[in-house]
């Protein structure tokens, strides 16, 4: 049985102790959002500029129409990271570090 408690950092961490399982939740969570993150400013900064020219601006679109669909892994992750929160007995309401 996990040994589950929250510390008195003034964040709210949640600890589960059995491994590093919260933790390293943690921070799988947060790099995957991170880095979907930087890739959809990427793909709308590079479509952007495709469309200074003309003949370019097709490419352009696609690279909007990737940024935009990308937009839709950010809900999906907040929603793995809370199932995997509940599934290890953690706290299923937390919104201010959610990712």
């Amino acid at each position: 049985m996990p040994n589950i408690h929250e510390s008195d950092d003034g964040r709210g961490t949640l600890t589960v102790t059995f491994g590093h399982e919260e933790l390293i939740l943690r921070r799988r969570y947060e790099i995957i959002s991170i880095g979907n993150d930087l890739l959809i400013a990427l793909w709308f900064v590079v479509g952007s500029v495709l469309f200074f020219w003309e003949s370019t601006a097709t490419i352009g679109t696609w690279f909007f129409l990737l940024g935009s669909i990308q937009l839709t892994a950010r809900p999906v992750i907040r929603l793995f990271r809370r199932v995997h929160l509940r599934r290890v007995g953690g706290v299923g309401a937390e919104t201010s570090r959610d990712f």
